[in-house]
């Protein structure tokens, strides 16, 4: 063996001989600790609360008082057959329909004769003017009113049972 081999050998031994005393160091302090804790009294631990047990409900088809959990809570027509709201199929889309309602942003109105625009930026940077009977946004949003701060529109959105329902909506003046 070369000595230069036996050297590193011997280092690598002498490192690993000082490393492993390291780790035999003095540990008293860690006993006292581990004692004051097993010293201590034990705390009283809260009982667990009590589980009441689930209530089964047995439905009888004619039971008095209940109404069937297949019928609505509130008589609906909207949607039916012969009457209600519903989307007018054959009325052709305005541009202004092929944006999302909140995408869409008022930025003021314009007095022209005796009518007064509403004026909109849509999310591609153009401004358009509307009137009420416009449409705006994906849920046949018709333009009642415009006033300086805001445009009104009424929605026709799905009751998820199948109809249709008119909803309330605006697009706000921005600053």
């Amino acid at each position: 063996m070369k000595a230069s081999t036996y050297m590193k050998n011997a280092a690598l031994v002498a490192i690993a001989s000082l490393g492993v005393t390291a780790c035999g160091a003095d540990m008293d302090d860690l006993d006292t600790y581990i004692n004051e804790i097993k010293a201590r009294q034990g705390g009283r631990i809260d009982p667990l609360p009590e589980i009441t047990p689930y209530e089964v409900f047995t439905y009888i088809a004619d039971a008095e008082g209940f109404r069937s959990p297949f019928t609505p809570d509130t008589p609906q027509t909207a949607g039916l057959p012969g009457g209600g709201t519903s989307p007018d199929p054959d009325r052709i889309r305005e541009h202004l329909e092929s944006f999302s309602l909140d995408t869409m942003r008022m930025v003021g109105t314009l007095d022209f004769g005796e009518n007064t625009y509403g004026l909109v930026q849509t999310s591609d940077g153009l401004i358009h003017r509307v009137l009420p009977g416009n449409y705006l946004g994906q849920n046949d949003g018709r333009v009642i009113d415009i006033t300086d701060s805001k445009i009104n529109l009424i929605e026709i959105i799905s009751d998820g049972i199948g109809g249709y329902v008119e909803r309330d909506a605006a697009v706000g003046l921005s600053d």
